[in-house]
């Protein structure tokens, strides 16, 4: 294992279809009605020429009653059957909602308003007692590192540590905020918590049900929750990665080229998160050929040929890209300079966050080393991911326990979602309600069963971090699900139906509480009993208290070493923990060794105090390395006893430093303890006086 790639819990020291959408929309990039139902392959001002268009392709529809009179197939640019795939594109038409009723638009301003709601919902939950939990090892990894280039302005881009976006992004925050685990994990917080917005992306391939349900997903499922108050990369990678996906569906339904940008930004922004961007990308793509079979098959089924079907699909490509201007000429044109700018714009954001530091701003002052920044921020940064991810040395390990880790994690932290995608999938694939299936489940539940199967091989630690691809995905689904039991209490109710009511309502108050329940127990936890969620390198959250008096107690030293790790090796074992040879080599990335990462995350801790620290060898004398002790000794665990022989007025405060099998000792100078923190000193054991 890379000594900077994280610890492994191997490691431890011991052995509605029925409700279409609504015809009115309320687009927040204020296209209007006939914007959104206009042909992709033409201006509003010749609208009705790709209504005829598509009315003459309809012709050979067998169903025709199930197409809006302008094609839907064409005003969502879909590389295949345009006109007669209805039944299998299953896109939502719109004049109804289930009741032989237009919808209105205060209809979808209430799914809106819902959406919004539960994004409130989502952002309290993530910012409440932010900082309550003491930093994961990985926090304190990448915490420590971001300190230390907030301090002396230098960082490089190091694929073991992910992408650089919370390292730049947190090193301008700590200039607005104090230095905290709060602050540290706000931009991850803020991300996740407006991340149910997503959802309205999805307005023209969603029943307003489903909109309210997607967000309340991504909301309140435990897991998102718990590692959208984490300094962890996932939920970032997901989100920005979802709503460019949510960008590009949209331009798809008003044909407007303008969401190339938003996507192409959002998308960028993924790839400087985690370089799990890309499996995002393969499984978008994956899915899409998928769905493109679908048609082609289902063409074939009602005897078309290949040919005619392929000539389609080249016709409505033809028709997108000629749809944007008085001729095919500058139509073609302004396709080329948007996609153009798009490029320009994806490779500015990655120069920006890829570029080493201080280089960037040199350059920017001197053209001269342009080149040369522009090289380490685009092709240099995919040598090294290349050399890091690509070699497969990190995925070296057996699939099935991964596998089995990963879906344990599922079950124990989104049960109810689980549950409702299934109904979701089987609901909308089976036609349950509505003409179905709807091209962007389908889409989902590919997405979400690849993700499922492929994290396994990909990741390099077991992690119940990784869950956060399959839940994303499969919420799709699930709000599917959530709106078909919705949709059968509504309809129980109508019919008065008490049994039927009092089952769907007991289904969705179970699912209710079982949510509420699991982010009660998972909130800020450092439990065992919750390992299922929480990654094993995470100490207990009294050592929190402890480190901060340590912080205080450095602060009023001024003289020598505050702090003094002592080197070990576990009983049977010659592993190397706690020392580093030369301790000014935790200047700069990367870290000297041979053991700093087993410290984590204590660092981050030390670093924010500006504590003086210090290491002795596993084989050093303890009466001599602790002659002349700094006030405060840090050992682990099973060293406590031989390390208090040595210490004379000092309180011992023991800890868990994982979630099982190793602890840690702080050793406080009494007298230093009185002075700076007298109530703590009540709270420790003694050690030898």
């Amino acid at each position: 294992m890379s000594p900077d790639e994280g610890p492994r819990e191997t490691d431890e020291p011991s052995s509605e279809a029925t409700r279409p959408a609504d015809s009115v929309d309320i687009d927040v990039d204020t296209d209007t009605e006939s914007d959104v139902d206009t042909d992709i392959a033409s201006d509003a001002d010749n609208a009705a020429g790709a209504g005829d268009d598509a009315d003459a392709i309809a012709d050979s529809d067998t169903t025709p009653n199930r197409r809006d009179e302008r094609d839907d197939a064409i005003e969502h640019v879909d590389l295949a059957d345009d006109a007669s795939q209805s039944a299998e594109s299953g896109s939502p038409s719109r004049p109804s909602n289930g009741d032989g009723e237009d919808d209105s638009g205060s209809t979808r301003r209430h799914a809106l308003f819902g959406v919004l709601g539960f994004t409130a919902v989502a952002l309290v939950l993530r910012l409440v007692a932010l900082g309550g939990r003491i930093f994961h090892w990985d926090e304190g990894r990448v915490g420590y590192w971001i300190l230390r280039y907030h301090e002396t302005g230098v960082h490089t881009y190091r694929p073991i540590v992910h992408g650089p976006f919370l390292p730049i992004v947190n090193d301008w925050l700590f200039v607005l905020l104090p230095v905290s685990d709060f602050a540290a994990r706000l931009p991850v917080a803020l991300v996740g918590g407006l991340f149910p917005l997503a959802a309205w992306l999805f307005r023209e391939r969603l029943r307003d049900t489903e909109l309210v349900a997607l967000a309340a997903l991504l909301a309140l499922n435990p897991l998102v929750v718990y590692y959208s108050r984490f300094m962890r990369n996932d939920v970032l990678v997901a989100a920005f990665s979802v709503v460019a996906l949510g960008l590009v569906v949209r331009g798809f339904d008003t044909g407007r080229l303008r969401y190339a940008f938003p996507t192409t930004a959002f998308f960028a922004l993924a790839f400087t998160t985690k370089a799990n961007a890309l499996l995002y990308v393969l499984c978008f793509l994956g899915a899409g050929a998928l769905i493109a079979d679908h048609r082609l098959l289902a063409s074939r089924a009602r005897g078309e040929s290949a040919r005619t079907v392929v000539g389609r699909w080249r016709t409505s490509v033809s028709r997108s890209l000629t749809a944007h201007g008085p001729t095919a000429k500058a139509s073609l044109a302004r396709v080329l300079a948007t996609g153009g700018g798009a490029l320009v714009l994806f490779l500015a954001i990655t120069v920006f966050f890829y570029a080493p530091r201080p280089d960037l701003w040199q350059a920017l002052s001197n053209p001269a080393q342009l080149p040369n920044v522009l090289d380490a921020g685009t092709v240099g940064a995919a040598e090294k991911l290349t050399e890091t991810w690509g070699g497969g040395g990190h995925q070296d390990h057996p699939y099935l326990p991964y596998l089995v880790d990963l879906v344990e994690s599922l079950v124990y932290g989104a049960p109810a979602l689980i549950a409702f995608g299934l109904l979701g999938v089987v609901a909308d694939r089976y036609g349950l309600f509505g003409d179905g299936p709807r091209e962007l489940v389908t889409f989902a539940t590919y997405w979400a069963v690849a993700s499922l199967f492929g994290y396994p091989i990909a990741t390099d630690i077991e992690a119940p971090w990784a869950a956060i691809h399959v839940i994303v995905p499969l919420a799709i689904p699930g709000a599917v699900g959530v709106a078909f039991i919705v949709d059968a209490a509504r309809d129980a109710l109508d019919s008065r139906d008490a049994v039927s009511v009092g089952l769907a309502a007991l289904i969705l108050l179970s699912a209710i509480g079982g949510v509420a329940g699991a982010n009660a127990a998972y909130f800020n936890s450092t439990d065992e009993a919750d390992k299922q969620v929480l990654q094993w390198a995470q100490p207990e959250n009294s050592l929190k208290p402890t480190i901060e008096v340590v912080g205080d107690v450095a602060a009023e030293n001024d003289e020598g070493a505050d702090v003094l790790f002592v080197g070990t090796s576990p009983p049977g074992s010659d592993e190397t923990l706690f020392y580093v040879r030369d301790e000014s080599s935790l200047n700069t990335a990367p870290p000297g060794g041979p053991a700093w990462h087993d410290r984590l995350p204590l660092p981050w801790y030390l670093e924010r105090a500006d504590a003086n620290v210090t290491s002795s060898p596993p084989d050093a004398d303890l009466s001599e390395t602790l002659s002349d002790p700094p006030p405060v000794v840090i050992a682990k665990g099973y060293d406590r006893n031989e390390v208090s022989r040595e210490l004379s007025g000092y309180a011992a405060f023991e800890h868990k430093f994982r979630l099982w099998s190793d602890s840690v000792v702080v050793f406080i100078d009494r007298e230093e303890l009185r002075r700076v923190a007298p109530e703590y000193e009540s709270e420790s054991s003694a050690a030898t006086s």
